[in-house]
């Protein structure tokens, strides 16, 4: 049963299906991490408190995965729009590392521009800027509103809360 369970876990980043991965990694762990439990003791207790718990670590990991591929995907786009003035369009593209999601590209513009000017010349204490960016597919575009701002020489995602639709409620 393990090696069955080690050889679908070999297939699923395939699918870039991440609610797929993290129910599989979850269900998977648990049920491997009790049936070793079992093994070493006959305690039902002790057996489904380490299946619950290799689950809850498993489902953890996916989890930081997802949020390592949502900030790859937030700083390429933040990356495109940082040098474009207001109102030009260009494109977006990522490409991800971690395959449990699909390489994504778009468009985006910039809709507004929050640099203060400084009547002494100096640099603004913040440089932000609000865009509208579109996820196209072969079928649809979808479009989101994001901030992003200058951080120190590079542009980062500074919306707080993205389109939950989006990107789940992990950011």
């Amino acid at each position: 049963m393990a090696i069955a369970y080690l050889r679908l876990l070999a297939l699923l980043p395939l699918c870039s299906c991440s609610a797929l991965l993290t129910q599989s990694a979850g269900a998977g762990a648990g049920v491997g991490g009790a049936a070793i439990a079992n093994a070493v003791t006959k305690n039902g207790a002790i057996t489904a408190g380490i299946g619950l718990g290799a689950q809850a670590v498993a489902i953890t990991g996916v989890q930081i995965l997802e949020k390592r591929v949502h900030a790859t995907e937030q700083d390429s786009i933040a990356a495109a729009a940082g040098p474009l003035p207001l109102g030009a369009v260009t494109t977006w593209r990522v490409h991800h590392d971690i395959p449990i999601e699909g390489n994504e590209h778009g468009e985006l513009t910039v809709v507004a521009d929050y640099a203060p000017n400084l009547p002494s010349g100096g640099a603004p204490a913040f440089d932000c800027k609000e865009i509208i960016f579109s996820v196209d597919t072969k079928t649809q575009r979808n479009f989101y509103t994001a901030f992003v701002c200058r951080d120190s020489t590079q542009w980062k995602w500074a919306t707080a809360e993205p389109a939950t639709e989006r990107w789940g409620a992990l950011q």
